[in-house]
């Protein structure tokens, strides 16, 4: 004796949404899209503090110049340095970048 249809549920359908909820929405997905390249870039000056025993200031001004020097995105040169962290490994180009600043730093 099978009882699955006693239980069945009808799912709504969604109202639809106003321009203003879609650009509440959008503000939102920004604001979270802005919170996580924030957090890779706190990450990447963790990684350079730690290998380069620089101030935390002392690496942002580092990954923001080596960022603009390569012409790479800020939040890119974060994710590949915070991979480089992890696994060793860092594009040749952008090690070197790294390598000048971080010794006109010293």
């Amino acid at each position: 004796m099978s009882h699955a249809n006693e239980f069945s549920y009808t799912v709504p359908e969604p109202e639809p949404r106003t321009d203003q909820q879609l650009k509440d929405l959008q503000g939102k997905f920004a604001h979270l899209e802005q919170a996580d390249a924030h957090a890779l870039i706190d990450q990447a000056i963790c990684v350079i503090v730690a290998v380069g025993g620089l101030t935390p200031a002392e690496a942002w001004d580092l990954l923001r110049e080596t960022s603009m020097h390569t012409n790479i995105e800020l939040r890119q040169v974060a994710e590949l340095v915070i991979a480089w962290g992890a696994a060793g490994e860092l594009s040749s180009d952008l090690r070197e970048e790294l390598a000048r600043r971080l010794n006109s730093t010293r």
